[in-house]
């Protein structure tokens, strides 16, 4: 794999050359400022469970917090009363806290999930940040071959999300 491009002026690392970007530095606690309080340790939970996974960046810029592996793989966005925790996935899925899907065509899906508290942060949300996150480290061949659709209801995670009921 090549290495990342480092944007000369905010140092965000990238894939390529002069992609796309906010350079705009912000703290990331001013996203929580007059925000309820629990929001800012759902977003913590949220931030621990995609740096379990292994090394990460997380940053703020002006509307968003973004994480970011090799890519970036995940994000929140911080509203008045919940965070919309956004994932970047290969293939659709499905949680109970999951309140929009974006398709990107070949490039997969953003899934956006609904966090008020530390524990909407559940097993099966970790074990899709986990999958997000392999899929951001795993290259552009890698992604290609996983980006195939398939019928709904297959995937290929061996540790699939449970329906929601």
């Amino acid at each position: 794999m090549r290495p990342l491009w480092t944007c000369p002026k905010c140092r965000h690392q990238f894939v390529t050359r002069n992609l796309w970007h906010s350079c705009v530095r912000v703290p990331i606690s001013a996203h929580f400022q007059g925000r309820a309080a629990e929001l800012r340790p759902a977003f913590g939970a949220f931030a621990d469970a995609a740096e379990a996974c292994g090394p990460v960046t997380i940053y703020a810029q002006k509307t968003r917090i973004v994480v970011q592996a090799r890519v970036r793989f995940a994000g929140v966005v911080v509203r008045a009363g919940f965070i919309d925790a956004g994932l970047w996935l290969k293939e659709r899925a499905r949680h109970p806290r999951l309140i929009r899907t974006e398709v990107f065509g070949s490039l997969g899906y953003g899934l956006h999930f609904r966090l008020e508290r530390p524990s909407d942060v559940d097993a099966a949300l970790r074990r899709l940040v986990r999958r997000a996150y392999r899929e951001a480290i795993a290259g552009p061949a890698q992604a290609r071959r996983h980006g195939r659709r398939r019928p709904p209801g297959r995937s290929s995670d061996p540790d699939p999300t449970p329906r929601s009921s």
